[in-house]
């Protein structure tokens, strides 16, 4: 059975539109339940006698939520269809989504639940789980859920409910995680940073981080009003950072999106520094450190450049379907620690089991103070080659690969590029967009066939 609800990174829409709506998440939140935390007849006893005030035994899942003005009504409709499960349910309020990822293991909880949208509109948003362990659910747990729902939603007994209760101190014990990341032997003191939060999740997370580990920071991106969420601002939109980073004489500018799991950096002279960049940095930095590194994955939006250079290097490279899951399958496949992808999703798992924006640009700041030397000089001899990546929207469902006017304008490209550059059509898994990327040596090749096949596929398809 394919997965119907859940896409590359959990189940996501349109607020008010099938599948986030308040009735369809609560039976989402039981079956969800019912899945990851195993509720069996003896598990449910167990619950019952400590309700009665015995020993007291029930599944925990942690739930938390960035600031869109619909996480309220989600994260009460998760509450009731976990409770309805006969799951306990702690509530973290705003917190990232690595945070809920670090909360779950840490706490020793069943599951973690992350209501977010990530790097969308407020109007969107989305439900992603973590198991036990603090990783992403593997495609099997995520069918096992969907088949769950195609069951009548039942409650357990009154003794067997499932409760709530607020972590109050989330925030705290995940910014400790976050310093515990950076060396001890290293501060930030004499360091300017502008930290832009997205108005998300991380506003009053991020800011206190840098902060407590000595630098002079510049927060913006810090008042959320459940409709701001990366409006203008965040990994997402860089020209507010690129702005307030040359308005404040910063040394370095971060910028994390919604749930604060990608990263992009603005240096002094306004220049960005993208996860490609980024993912290089922090392999020079290990092998300085370390030695070695056995290997490093992207996506297959890598850009072409960093693979070359990771090569000249002597480092493997491999490319990952676009999704920081895949990229999480192939480092564990092979055994490997460190991957990113161009949007920012930078995995170190030796530092965390997930993609964590705070984290990665921390491990990026250690990487300059172990060197000495600043992002451009870390990044002297890559240059990325021009990318021009154009997003269609198309009807849901649409058969691109089936449609001989876009075949052909691809093959096209293919052709006059070969040698000289590549070309990537993929659909989005998060929304009903095709996107078409061309990379080449030559900035103009870029633009011509990118908005070649793009404009194929408006009259084709869109």
């Amino acid at each position: 059975m394919g997965r119907r609800y859940f896409g590359t990174d959990g189940v996501r829409g349109k607020v008010g539109e099938m599948p986030i709506t308040p009735d369809f998440v609560l039976r989402l939140g039981y079956a969800a339940g019912k899945v990851l935390a195993g509720t069996t007849d003896a598990a449910g006893a167990a619950g019952a006698a400590g309700a009665a005030g015995g020993s007291r035994s029930r599944p925990s899942v942690l739930i938390g939520k960035d600031t869109r003005i619909s996480g309220y009504m989600l994260e009460a409709s998760l509450e009731a269809g976990l409770s309805a499960a006969g799951i306990d349910v702690m509530l973290a309020g705003p917190m990232t989504t690595p945070g809920i990822a670090y909360l779950t293991r840490a706490l020793r909880l069943s599951a973690g639940v992350v209501i977010s949208a990530s790097h969308n509109p407020y109007y969107d948003n989305g439900i992603k789980f973590f198991s036990a362990d603090g990783n992403k659910l593997p495609d099997e747990v995520e069918t096992q859920i969907e088949e769950q729902l195609e069951l009548p939603l039942d409650c357990a007994p009154s003794e067997q409910l499932g409760r709530a209760r607020r972590l109050d101190d989330a925030g705290g014990r995940y910014i400790e995680f976050c310093k515990s990341t950076f060396p001890q032997a290293f501060n930030l003191r004499g360091l300017k940073l502008v930290v832009d939060c997205a108005n998300g999740a991380a506003y009053d997370i991020a800011p206190h981080v840098f902060h407590e580990l000595g630098a002079d920071v510049v927060p913006i991106g810090v008042s959320p009003n459940g409709f701001n969420i990366n409006d203008g601002v965040g990994a997402t939109a860089p020209d507010a950072l690129v702005r307030a980073v040359r308005a404040n004489h910063a040394d370095l500018g971060i910028a994390l999106d919604g749930d604060a799991d990608r990263l992009q950096i603005v240096d002094a002279q306004g220049r960005l520094y993208n996860g490609d960049e980024l993912l290089y940095v922090l392999v020079k930095d290990r092998m300085a450190t370390d030695g070695k590194v056995d290997g490093a994955v992207g996506t297959l939006m890598t850009n072409l450049a960093v693979e070359q250079a990771l090569e000249r290097i002597g480092v493997p490279f491999v490319r990952a379907n676009v999704g920081d899951r895949y990229v999480l399958e192939q480092l564990r496949e092979r055994g490997w620690l460190i991957g990113a992808e161009g949007s920012g999703h930078i995995l170190s798992l030796d530092r965390h089991t997930t993609g964590d924006g705070i984290v990665s640009a921390l491990l990026v700041l250690a990487a300059m103070k172990r060197s000495g030397r600043t992002l451009a000089q870390l990044l002297d001899g890559v240059t990325l080659f021009p990318q021009k990546l154009i997003n269609v929207r198309i009807a849901q469902g649409a058969d691109w690969k089936g449609n001989a006017a876009i075949q052909q304008a691809i093959a096209e490209a293919e052709t006059e590029l070969k040698g000289k550059g590549r070309v990537l059509i993929r659909a989005s898994g998060t929304e009903p967009v095709l996107r078409v990327m061309v990379e080449a040596r030559d900035e103009h090749d870029t633009t011509r066939y990118a908005g070649s096949i793009a404009d194929t596929v408006k009259r084709a398809i869109a």
